[in-house]
């Protein structure tokens, strides 16, 4: 964007030390954009020091390489920094800012319930531990959780992964699916849920193998797909923050299997 003195520049970082994001902050204040808010994890961080207003995650520290919950920590707080300018803007009702509010609120509760159910996703690693490459498709709020669970496996089982947009996947990934191609398909009920399940029916037809990630209760995707793994309803902004979860276990378990340093 054009450099503007009235611009908030956000810097996102679990450790408040990565050279990047600490060189791009400089370069933003040198063109005269002061207005500068840190996301952090860490209070005591030169992020924090160098930023004029903080939000300190309180994740607790991250003792592996591998970014989880101070990952859920900052899209839950960029969810509350959307929430409350489009409060203040009025481009949302008061009605559906506490909707989602709520809902929000709710989110700890549905995530206790996805980690209660890791026993499926322990057994369908099992399964998958020897894939050479995996493809990660979400489309919409739910194309970063596909990037997400992609960077997951990459990071702690050394197995190749790409995240896609779905609607993408015909321009080019659609090439690479064959049987020995594991194909994660995030497939919660949302606004572009039949666009998600010809998506599905596409890799189907290539005989590729398909890992759902589905709202509980569904069924056209278990009739299509290979594995489904549930998660509860929650609203579709914050599908990420429950999608996100059984691919972290995913790569987790993966991880395990292949006697990785976790």
């Amino acid at each position: 964007s054009v450099p503007h003195e009235d611009q908030l520049v956000v810097c996102i970082s679990q450790s408040g030390e990565t050279s990047d994001t600490l060189s791009a902050l400089e370069h933003a204040k040198s063109l005269g954009m002061h207005m500068t808010l840190a996301i952090c994890n860490v209070a005591t961080s030169a992020l924090v020091h160098n930023t004029e207003l903080h939000y300190i995650t309180r994740a607790g520290a991250e003792i592996g390489v591998a970014s989880t919950k101070a990952f859920t920590g900052q899209v839950t707080v960029l969810s509350m920094l959307a929430l409350t300018i489009a409060q203040q803007k009025g481009t949302i009702t008061q009605a559906r800012f506490e909707e989602m509010v709520k809902e929000l609120q709710g989110i700890p509760e549905k995530i206790s319930m996805v980690l209660k159910n890791a026993e499926p996703v322990k057994e369908l690693s099992k399964i998958f531990t020897y894939a050479r490459n995996f493809i990660y498709l979400g489309r919409g709020y739910n194309y970063p959780a596909a990037l997400e669970g992609a960077l997951k496996l990459k990071e702690i089982s050394y197995i190749h992964a790409e995240g896609y947009p779905a609607a993408e996947m015909k321009h080019g990934p659609i090439a690479l699916i064959d049987a020995e191609m594991p194909v994660v398909a995030i497939a919660t009920t949302d606004s572009i849920y039949e666009k998600t399940i010809s998506n599905i029916q596409e890799i189907k037809a290539r005989k590729g193998k398909v890992i759902a990630i589905v709202s509980e209760g569904d069924q056209l995707v278990h009739d299509i797909a290979d594995y489904c793994i549930e998660v509860p309803h929650v609203l579709e902004p914050f599908a990420p923050l429950v999608a996100s979860i059984p691919l972290q276990l995913l790569a987790y378990y993966i991880a395990v299997n292949k006697g990785r340093n976790v």
